[in-house]
């Protein structure tokens, strides 16, 4: 079940990023984010960005965002996607259905354009990106420097209402 994120959330969602910040290439944060950090930024969102979770058993194992893709005003019609799921739910679809579902709210918010960046070492959230019509636009070499190795970073774009 997804449903936009409350501030009951924070924790969870806090929980679930930080193991990533801890363990893996998917985020370039280097230290672990407090639940209050992570409250900031939900409260941060609005109606046009939203934040959702979804949520099996009543228990939250993914969240998504759309963020501002960048704050000069000729850009507001272009949002970034963001999406993480517990480590422990990967290959059962949700990030598929966490990004589907952005996709559906971007449009109907009347979004052109939404942008995904991803370590290149996370083929399987590349592949998904595509998969959902995504197409690589840009890709930057060693741009992040994360667990002792450069890494290079992705970029997809989806256009909608075309």
């Amino acid at each position: 079940m997804i449903r936009l994120a409350e501030e009951s959330d924070a924790a969870r969602i806090s929980e679930i990023y930080n193991h990533y910040v801890r363990t893996s290439t998917c985020t370039f944060h280097l230290d672990p984010e407090s639940v209050d950090d992570r409250l900031d930024w939900l409260r941060a969102h609005d109606d046009r960005h939203p934040v959702t979770v979804d949520c099996v058993s009543g228990k939250v194992v993914g969240w998504a965002s759309l963020t501002q893709w960048h704050p000069r005003p000729a850009y507001s019609e272009t949002a970034e996607v963001s999406f993480y799921l517990d480590h422990r739910y990967h290959r059962r679809g949700i990030g598929r259905s966490l990004l589907t579902d952005l996709i559906d709210r971007a449009s109907s918010l009347g979004f052109h354009v939404l942008i995904g960046g991803v370590c290149t070492e996370h083929v399987g959230s590349m592949e998904l990106q595509k998969s959902l019509g995504f197409r690589e636009v840009a890709r930057f070499t060693e741009v992040g420097r994360k667990f002792d190795r450069w890494l290079d970073v992705a970029y997809f774009q989806l256009t909608l209402n075309e």
